[in-house]
């Protein structure tokens, strides 16, 4: 898909600078600057739509950790006394 993108001279500028110090072209440094820009808010959007999915089961049944316990927990991670996931409770 061919889409095209108005930028100020300044940026325009400064993006062929940069293309240059980095032996690429403008264009391939713009596709992978969307690319990670999309990727971050994806991700973004997985995190929020999760987060809400938790707080809706934490609202029907209850159950969770307190910020204690999984500090706990995570405090054994990579040690020779690392624990499995403590169970959520009401």
């Amino acid at each position: 898909m061919a889409t095209s993108v108005k930028l100020d001279v300044e940026l325009a500028d400064r993006l062929k600078r940069l293309a240059g110090r980095r032996q690429r072209s403008p264009h391939a440094l713009m596709r992978e600057a969307i690319r990670e820009y999309v990727e971050r808010e994806e991700a973004r959007e997985r995190f929020k739509e999760e987060a809400l999915a938790s707080w809706t089961a934490f609202q029907e049944t209850g159950r969770h950790l307190s910020g204690d316990e999984l500090r706990d927990w995570l405090e054994t991670w990579g040690s020779d006394a690392e624990t499995e996931t403590p169970d959520c409770h009401e």
